[in-house]
């Protein structure tokens, strides 16, 4: 059994799975700013629900970003603390993967760009596609000229190819003639849980003191104070 959640897309999300995916309990409650006051009583919620024990998890997934550094860091700590406190592996899945997955999922596309709005006139950004043998899930394409999969692109950029872009930053970059977009596609902790799954199942999970958050953002996620700047 596998615990799910996410903080990061402006919302409380919690799921657990089997291990074949299929969804045994799943709650999800909009908006942010009663996140940290939510997370806990919904996974107990969950996991009365699907009738479970912590102690029956076997991994904890989370999102790890990029995205909302306040959602990262909510879904982040309270992984790692259910992980050191149980003994149980933490699976960090990427925000833009799973915005990749949710488009699989809901329009049966099989190679995007994800996109989401970093604000500061940017936005988070990676290439996706379902690889022979990989149980319909959506893997990272490695960016050209780069040895990461995920980088952040300045408002207006233009991509190299003309598939689909995915995600609430779709609109905010300069498409080709033929290029579409898809702004609506937000994934929920199901999906998190789903990529987890898989994830978990290739390689493995990690320790708490190795369930790290991805911010992109050099500096950004620190206090003005902590940048050094008034």
């Amino acid at each position: 059994m596998f615990l799910a959640m996410d903080t990061v897309f402006d919302q409380c999300s919690i799921a657990i799975l089997d291990v074949d995916g299929q969804v045994l309990s799943s709650h999800t409650e909009t908006g942010k700013r009663q996140q940290t006051q939510q997370i806990l009583p919904m996974i107990d919620a969950a996991l009365s629900e699907a009738q479970l024990k912590l102690a029956d998890i076997h991994a904890l997934i989370f999102n790890r970003g990029p995205g909302a550094f306040s959602g990262i860091r909510i879904n982040t700590a309270v992984v790692q603390a259910l992980s050191v406190a149980h003994d149980t592996p933490c699976v960090g899945v990427s925000s833009l993967q799973a915005i990749a997955q949710r488009a699989y999922n809901q329009y049966d596309l099989t190679q995007v760009y994800s996109a989401l709005d970093a604000r500061m006139q940017q936005v988070y950004f990676g290439q996706y596609a379902v690889i022979d043998g990989e149980a319909a899930i959506m893997q990272p394409v490695l960016i050209a000229d780069n040895d990461s999969t995920e980088q952040l692109l300045d408002y207006d950029s233009q991509t190299d190819l003309d598939i689909p872009v995915v995600g609430n930053g779709a609109g905010l970059l300069t498409l080709h003639d033929a290029q579409v977009c898809y702004e609506d596609v937000s994934p929920d902790a199901v999906v998190i849980g789903q990529v987890g799954i898989a994830q978990f199942m290739a390689t493995g999970g990690v320790e708490a003191a190795q369930a790290l958050p991805k911010y992109l953002r050099n500096q950004a996620w620190k206090t003005l104070k902590e940048q050094g700047k008034a």
